[in-house]
């Protein structure tokens, strides 16, 4: 069984220390902790280490967590694939959906998010290689995508997300997630102040320091928290 708990402070000293590495307060970096295929009680393990934060990928088994955890005082993050057909479930059950990507799926996400909750807080989903095998907008129609959701009732855009393709050294990593904020940079040039983009959700338990250094707002760690999945 991992040591969740000693876990979670050893990738808390990793964050913190590429922060001011970088030159950025910690403080400016949010640890989401990644708890797909995990049990209830793993996530109640994180809890009791100060994680207040949740990513799932699997809607089905996100939503009979978020079911039993109800009393604990925790956000949960939708970072999976979104198919049309499941929205609702992500509009009604989620305080962040990272993996908006497709004009249709945040229209969705609008009609549907309900009334009484505040808005859901979306990144858009960037295809940063121009990888086949991945989803995401295309970094060239990212732009126009944001300038037609920012206007959408019932979503707030926050920012950008991106699952860079692996690479083995720092320096490798680092070009993806400098094309990014450059992408979000550029955006921002086109929005009104308060429309403005906050958010990077960048890197993960392999490259959350390169991803800390080009201004990473939200690193999605799983493995280095919860040990390997079996």
């Amino acid at each position: 069984m991992p040591n969740i708990e000693n876990n979670i402070t050893l990738v808390t000293a990793r964050v913190n220390q590429a922060a001011i590495a970088a030159g950025r307060s910690p403080d400016e970096i949010l640890l989401l902790a990644v708890s797909k295929t995990r049990s209830a009680e793993d996530i109640r393990s994180a809890i009791n280490a100060g994680i207040r934060e949740f990513g799932e990928n699997y809607l089905q088994e996100a939503v009979e967590k978020i079911a039993q955890l109800a009393a604990e005082n925790v956000q949960w993050h939708f970072i999976g694939p979104i198919q049309s057909n499941k929205t609702r479930l992500v509009a009604e059950n989620f305080r962040w959906a990272h993996s908006v990507d497709r004009l249709k799926i945040a229209q969705r996400l609008s009609e549907q998010r309900p009334s009484g909750l505040p808005p859901l807080n979306i990144c858009l989903q960037v295809n940063i290689d121009n990888e086949a095998s991945k989803s995401g907008f295309a970094t060239e129609e990212t732009e126009a995508a944001a300038l037609a959701i920012v206007q959408l009732p019932g979503l707030k855009l926050r920012g950008l997300m991106a699952i860079p393709r692996a690479e083995p050294t720092y320096d490798q990593q680092i070009v993806a997630f400098r094309a990014l904020a450059d992408l979000r940079d550029r955006i921002n040039q086109s929005l009104d102040n308060s429309e403005k983009l906050d958010t990077l959700s960048m890197g993960m338990s392999s490259d959350l320091e390169a991803a800390i250094s080009q201004g990473s707002t939200i690193v999605r760690v799983g493995t280095d928290i919860f040990g390997k999945r079996t």
